[in-house]
């Protein structure tokens, strides 16, 4: 049988509707949703004495059912199918004397002026406003013009649409620039299986007297979860939050029918400030044989680990479902900016949103366990917020690691996945003969750091393979002595300070552009400034190309570890030009005959990162490379001079006597460093 039109102008014919009324017979036909889900809004904005008229009301028994719980009885229902006007009438005639049902177009009316208190319209905008040509949109302006030269002031036009982005666009515009309040209610699933995938909305209008030279109506926003409406300032952003909840309804509709091929992932934000308060990943594990209670689980990443390789990676997250042994796991990431109150507290929060998520197959009343490192959701404290023209807003945040161990992060918000700076944090020792202090004595202040900064300990792989480079130095029996090293971007400034401690020779002049990052150094990672160790606040590009000017082979080493503002490009350190042909010539001109150039390259284009490769190799006959476990940074170590390829054995031994006369009595050395590991698995390129 043949219901659905042969094209989408057929929406807006009283002939095809004739024809669909007469074929269907009796049987309802429900736009978008029935009375149950409706209802809740519908009551907001009804009452019981108001006069209403529903345009387009074709078979549905809305109007009927709003009569027979008695939210409104004097009902006016109109349409333009002769065919549905006659069976509603019979069927209503007799147990609803305060109905009608009129043949009418809506875009011609016959009623007066201000006649209804609501306008009620279910799918009608949407059936014909099929397309944005010309002829179409003129035809909605009618519709609008018609509806409201009938509604009272203060009256209410409450539209029933999927609210695709030109039909929302179009009506929010129309009214909202005639002074109207417009409101947008997502309406609330009952949890069936649905006719449409997308979510339903409804349209609030209310009508305002328009004033001479007055601004744009009200726009607001209120989604099904709560009933306060969210104020939004132009058409453009109540578009957007519309078209935000439909995919996510689209994304719940792909992952409940079939296993996800690919990590899908959403941010949920919070209802006051719209700000991301948590954000999940679905992680299927196909190899996990189903049983009843390993279906699905919800882990929550504890607060400032959520950088970690485990959990900040897609193979992370592959390997962390295969180990929990779960068919599919959700991660949850909790955001710095937002309070929690415990496990408990975000089991709560959370409960009725993931099992939107939750798998096909999912056992009716099926336990879902909430998981996480220790049983808690970790320990995040924020020290410092700032901001900078060069490195945009950042922070300065104490987490709880893996144990009982704490760190010191600096983190970069236009790519807050990212720990730009780490440090441990020592913990604080008492005094001899100090008391421990009673649990209910003042807390410290937020601002003072729980303990100072193991400069002992380099928290960053990358940092120790670079570091490990310095084997490179020096004859084949020689151990750097006198060193001096040139150290291309600060951070928290672990590098350059171990560099300074545990080579007591070494002079380390260190280049940062951004005057703010070595406030934060200083004040917040332990760094300073002395006889051996000067920074000089320039751009890196600027100072080598002066240093190779006026001061020709002067270092010994020469690191770069700076990152690139410039997220587009796949290569987020160095910058693009810090590695091009005729820069590195400038590096190779300040750089000793026998020195060694580090180079931190993180590149995820491999096409780009075989072009940094050939601009290195035409500079630096010597290239040895160091790749990074579970990380995308590969550290590469260039030289120039005739020392000639060293192979592992050689390697191994100048890492294992460059180690033993760093580690000092007396020193701390951190027994998981070991250089001859950096060094074991370097390649030759």
């Amino acid at each position: 049988m043949e219901l659905l039109p042969r094209s989408p102008a057929e929406f807006g014919s009283a002939r095809y509707w004739d024809r669909f009324f007469r074929q269907r017979g009796q049987r309802p036909f429900e736009w978008y949703g029935a009375f149950p889900e409706l209802c809740p809004v519908l009551h907001k904005y009804v009452r019981p004495r108001d006069k209403v008229l529903v345009v387009g009301c074709g078979n549905s028994e809305l109007s009927e059912q709003m009569y027979d719980v008695g939210m409104c009885q004097d009902i006016v229902n109109i349409d333009l199918s002769d065919a549905v006007i006659r069976q509603m009438r019979e069927r209503s005639a007799s147990a609803r004397p305060r109905m009608s049902y009129l043949l009418m177009d809506m875009l011609h009316m016959d009623f007066p002026d201000a006649h209804f208190h609501v306008v009620l319209d279910k799918g009608t905008l949407d059936a014909l406003l099929t397309d944005e040509e010309e002829a179409t949109l003129a035809k909605a302006d009618q519709m609008f013009a018609e509806i409201s030269r009938v509604l009272q002031v203060g009256g209410r036009y409450l539209c029933v649409s999927l609210a695709q982005a030109h039909v929302l666009k179009k009506a929010v515009e129309y009214f909202s620039q005639e002074g109207w309040v417009v409101r947008v209610h997502q309406v609330a699933s009952s949890g069936d299986q649905q006719q449409f995938v997308l979510p339903v909305f409804v349209y609030v209008m209310t009508k305002f007297r328009k004033m001479p030279g007055s601004a744009a109506g009200i726009l607001e926003i209120c989604p099904e979860e709560q009933d306060r409406p969210m104020r939004v300032e132009s058409s453009e952003q109540l578009v957007a939050a519309v078209k935000d909840r439909q995919h996510y309804a689209l994304l719940c509709s792909q992952v409940s029918k079939a296993p996800c091929r690919e990590q899908v992932s959403l941010d949920l934000c919070d209802k006051e400030s719209g700000k991301p308060r948590y954000t999940l990943h679905v992680v299927d594990s196909p190899s996990v044989k189903p049983s009843r209670d390993n279906h699905f689980a919800i882990f929550i990443i504890p607060q400032g680990r959520e950088t970690e390789w485990l959990f900040g990676t897609e193979e992370g997250r592959r390997q962390l479902a295969a180990s929990a042994g779960f068919g599919r796991l959700l991660t949850v990431a909790l955001h710095r900016e937002q309070p929690y109150e415990g496990m408990a507290g975000i089991q709560a929060e959370l409960s009725g949103k993931v099992m939107e998520l939750a798998p096909p197959g999912l056992p009716a009343r099926q336990q879902v366990p909430f998981l996480s490192v220790g049983g808690d959701i970790g320990v995040r404290a924020v020290r410092h917020c700032g901001s900078s023209p060069l490195s945009g807003d950042f922070v300065v945040e104490d987490v709880k690691g893996d144990g009982t161990c704490y760190f010191r992060r600096l983190i970069f918000l236009q790519n807050r996945n990212v720990v730009q700076s780490e440090a441990r944090l020592l913990a604080p020792t008492p005094l001899p003969g100090q008391k421990k202090k009673r649990k209910d004595k003042k807390k410290p202040s937020p601002a003072e750091p729980p303990g100072a900064i193991d400069k002992s300990y380099l928290c960053c792989e990358h940092h120790k393979a670079m570091v490990a480079g310095l084997c490179l130095l020096g004859g084949p029996d020689a151990l750097p002595g006198e060193l001096a090293v040139l150290v291309v971007g600060l951070g928290g400034g672990s590098l350059p300070l171990f560099v300074h401690d545990y080579f007591s020779q070494a002079r380390v002049a260190v280049v940062e552009i951004d005057p703010s990052m070595l406030e934060v150094a200083t004040h917040w990672f332990g760094f300073c400034q002395g006889e051996r160790m000067q920074v000089h606040v320039s751009d890196g590009l600027d100072y080598v190309a002066k240093l190779a000017a006026e001061a020709p082979a002067q270092y010994d080493a020469i690191m770069f570890d700076v990152d690139s503002k410039d997220l587009t490009v796949g290569m987020s350190c160095p910058p693009p030009a810090f590695v091009e042909k005729p820069f590195l010539q400038k590096v190779k001109t300040i750089l000793k005959p026998e020195g060694v150039f580090v180079l931190n390259l993180v590149c995820r284009d491999a096409r780009l990162k075989e072009s940094v490769l050939a601009a290195l190799r035409a500079v630096f006959p010597l290239l040895y490379a160091r790749r990074i476990h579970g990380e995308v940074n590969e550290i590469l170590f260039c030289q120039a001079g005739p020392a000639g390829r060293r192979g592992p054995a050689e390697l191994g031994a100048r890492a294992r006597a460059l180690e033993g006369a760093l580690r000092r009595p007396g020193r701390p050395w951190d027994s998981s460093f070991a250089l001859a590991d950096m060094l074991q698995a370097v390649l030759v390129l």
